[in-house]
């Protein structure tokens, strides 16, 4: 008698207690400088991209949506918050962002290029944290403020013209791609899930393969990515590239505890776009992506 009535009472107390309230993504937004968007998953994601920097690569002038997208983004973990991101920075800004990071509780996952050859040299450092997302906000506003990274309210973006034909980048890809300004952008999910520490990471927070068209004129384009690859899969795919005249420029990892192991494949080429597109469809062939 006295065990059901404990039971009923508990059932009681835990139906009267307040759900985890959705984080106050304004709040974050002001500490950070920088408004984002809410994403499938209920992610928060706020691009920074490195509109202060002016970087060339082989002749091409690289636009800030291309390959120098700086982003983070946060996802709801009860009270708290999970965040990661990529973020990009000159070689004399890596060490003051890293201690800032370090010294506030901001783990460094990653550092390592994703280009050759790029003018003046650019380097991505991934980061990950757990907390109050306002908090982490802050102190993620504070390290940034080491580098040139562009905080305040986003410009307004400027029409212009995608020069590139992408009904057909669409139909050799075999997926819809999306125009961010003068970048035409992919976003492909793995058919299997991404986990970190147990939890399953959403394309938004870094899991999906990225794939970035920038036109250069002539029907040509420049591309770059991330390609997002299990172990088995790293191999195939760098040869189908290769044998497809794209150049692989970097093979690493993002993250310290996902499941399975992830390897991101960054490449890089300026040909025609239609050959560039097809090239990069023999190398999702080798990939386990969820079918559009």
């Amino acid at each position: 008698m006295w065990m059901q009535f404990l039971v009923g009472l508990v059932g009681v107390f835990a139906l009267t207690l307040p759900a985890s309230a959705e984080p106050d993504w304004q709040a974050v937004a002001k500490a950070l400088g920088r408004e984002g968007g809410l994403q499938q998953g209920g992610v928060y994601r706020v691009g920074l991209p490195r509109t202060d920097l002016k970087v060339r690569l082989d002749g091409v002038d690289l636009k800030a949506g291309f390959a120098l997208g700086s982003w983070l983004a946060f996802m709801p973990m009860g009270d708290e918050a999970m965040v990661m991101g990529d973020l990009v920075l000159t070689g004399e800004e890596v060490n003051p962002v890293m201690k800032k990071f370090l010294d506030d509780g901001i783990e460094i996952t990653a550092l390592h290029n994703h280009l050759l050859r790029a003018e003046p040299a650019t380097m991505y450092m991934h980061i990950s944290a757990h907390g109050d997302p306002v908090k982490l906000a802050a102190a993620l506003h504070e390290g940034l403020q080491l580098s040139g990274t562009p905080l305040g309210p986003a410009p307004p973006p400027s029409p212009v013209s995608l020069d590139l034909d992408t009904a057909g980048l669409d139909s050799a890809l075999g997926f819809k791609g999306k125009a961010n300004g003068a970048v035409y952008q992919f976003s492909i999910p793995r058919a299997d899930a991404v986990r970190e520490e147990g939890m399953v990471i959403p394309e938004a927070m870094g899991s999906a393969i990225g794939i970035n068209f920038q036109p250069t004129g002539g029907g040509r384009a420049a591309i770059t990515g991330d390609l997002v690859l299990i172990a088995s899969e790293v191999n195939p795919v760098l040869r189908a590239l290769r044998m497809n005249g794209i150049e692989v420029t970097a093979v690493h990892n993002h993250m310290l505890d996902d499941e399975p192991r992830i390897f991101f494949m960054h490449f890089w080429g300026n040909d025609d776009a239609q050959k560039l597109a097809n090239g990069l469809r023999a190398a999702l062939d080798k990939i386990a992506v969820k079918k559009s």
